[in-house]
């Protein structure tokens, strides 16, 4: 069967309006797709409401057990999910196998984290009451996913809200919305009760989702995506109040020091740089090099970037696949078009193939001015963006120097001074001589406009709790 029509109630319901899905490298239609529209959201909330009244009141192994099935059931199968991500978003074979596998381990995460919502019970100091702590699900949780990681954005967010007692409704990206319906006969196979997880992909989204904050029974919106449309989400949630859970852009800057190991350095920004392709919030988007070892990590980053391979991701020989779509490819190029008018050198890459596909090829920009387009902005693609500096204060005050504030990464040999650099970021997350950070054990989010809360880790799971205080004498 395939799952292209509204999840709602454990049933698949079509619509009379659709869209379609693209293969980002053919330009092919791959599947249509049901849009929902408001009535269809209204059966969500019904369903989910429903729902969560039983799964609510069942014991956190319960919910774990649920969980834990779901873990099995997808790692059995991240074959077949990591075949459905690259053929609507269009990462290679390797990445998308990655993704999937991260994506699952969120369900055995939140498995073992269902059952230790520790509350306390303290003696007041003051009045001798007996203070009583406890965590109980927030309420209804809409959800509303990026195409950029089609699974696991969407697995960070259930698994946490299921662990905590909590119905869903997911919205996810009109781009990549077949990844998110085929889980849904696994999380049957689980155990999932119909109406606790509802899928309404759409068109409308604005609408549609602004329907759904409104209703009062909706307590939590967690939302993955830009910094600009985070914004408007959070005036419509302010109508009702609502538990924002908000993970926003980034500009995430690369500091690689004077005395950091060349070989660790390379491996982690090419890690932190090209993982997705470039396009991801926690992307390596500005590489500060200091200029005595500029020259060296250049010619070794252009020389590892000019031996990927690009193609379609259904070739497991391919390292690099498409972008995502037609606007993605066409704003990078515009970035690169833009430093190089600004003084920037193409050391590698820098031109559109062409044929079909939305490709951009791995490119190394040197000499990349402060005021150049790509510093300011995510470049979400494959463009490694070198900069220099001379010492440790003027990095670090260039690096802090942006809005954003969701992921930085630095590179030294000195453990001491690395640290302190790291905490002198205005970062929520540093990978130290590490490209990668996401890990679901981890609380995953920004500071400043790249957003509120955490995603993973135990911090994950609150999000979809409110704190009980219960005052007592005995």
């Amino acid at each position: 069967m395939d799952y292209t029509d509204l999840y709602i109630d454990g049933a698949w319901h079509k619509t009379a309006e659709r869209f379609d899905v693209i293969n980002p490298a053919t330009e092919e239609v791959i599947a249509s797709v049901a849009s929902a529209d408001i009535a269809d959201a209204d059966r969500a909330l019904d369903a989910a409401e429903k729902a969560m009244a039983d799964w609510a009141a069942r014991t956190p192994r319960q919910r774990s057990e649920v969980l834990r099935r779901a873990w099995e059931l997808m790692t059995a199968r991240l074959d077949h999910f990591a075949h459905l991500i690259t053929l609507e978003n269009g990462k290679a074979g390797t990445d998308a196998k990655g993704e999937a596998t991260y994506a699952a381990e969120f369900f055995r995460w939140f498995a073992e984290e269902a059952v230790r919502a520790d509350g306390m019970i303290t003696h007041a100091p003051a009045s001798g009451a007996r203070i009583l702590v406890q965590h109980k699900p927030a309420g209804l949780a809409v959800l509303i996913t990026p195409w950029n990681y089609p699974a696991a954005m969407g697995t960070r967010k259930i698994a946490p809200a299921l662990a905590a007692g909590c119905a869903v409704i997911i919205k996810p990206a009109s781009e990549t919305p077949l990844t998110m319906l085929a889980l849904m006969p696994l999380l049957e196979e689980a155990g999932v009760p119909p109406g606790l997880v509802n899928v309404l992909p759409s068109r409308k989204t604005g609408a549609l989702v602004d329907h759904m904050l409104h209703d009062p029974r909706v307590r939590v919106v967690s939302f993955t995506g830009s910094t600009g449309v985070g914004r408007k989400l959070l005036k419509s949630a302010a109508d009702q109040v609502l538990k924002p859970a908000m993970e926003l852009g980034g500009n995430a800057p690369v500091v690689v020091l004077e005395d950091a190991d060349m070989d660790t350095a390379i491996e982690g920004t090419m890690l932190a740089k090209m993982r997705n392709l470039g396009e991801a919030c926690t992307a390596a988007n500005r590489i500060y090099v200091h200029e005595n070892i500029a020259e060296a990590f250049t010619r070794r980053l252009t020389e590892r970037m000019s031996a990927l391979k690009v193609g379609d991701g259904s070739d497991p020989s391919v390292d690099v696949g498409p972008l995502v779509n037609a606007d993605t490819r066409d704003k990078v190029a515009a970035f690169v078009a833009d430093a190089v008018a600004k003084g920037a050198r193409i050391e590698c890459g820098g031109t559109v193939p062409e044929g079909k596909g939305f490709y951009y090829p791995p490119t190394v920009l040197s000499n990349v001015s402060e005021d150049a387009d790509c510093v300011q902005d995510e470049i979400f693609g494959p463009v490694a963006a070198i900069q220099t500096f001379r010492d440790q204060e003027e990095v670090i005050h260039r690096a802090n120097n942006t809005e954003y504030g969701l992921v930085a990464y630095v590179f030294s040999g000195d453990f001491k001074r690395a640290l302190q650099v790291c905490e002198r970021l205005d970062y929520g997350m540093v990978g130290l001589n590490r490209g990668l950070v996401s890990d679901p054990a981890a609380p995953f989010g920004g500071t400043k406009q790249s957003g509120l809360g955490r995603e993973g880790g135990h911090e994950g799971m609150l999000e979809f709790m409110e704190t009980q205080y219960i005052s007592a004498s005995w």
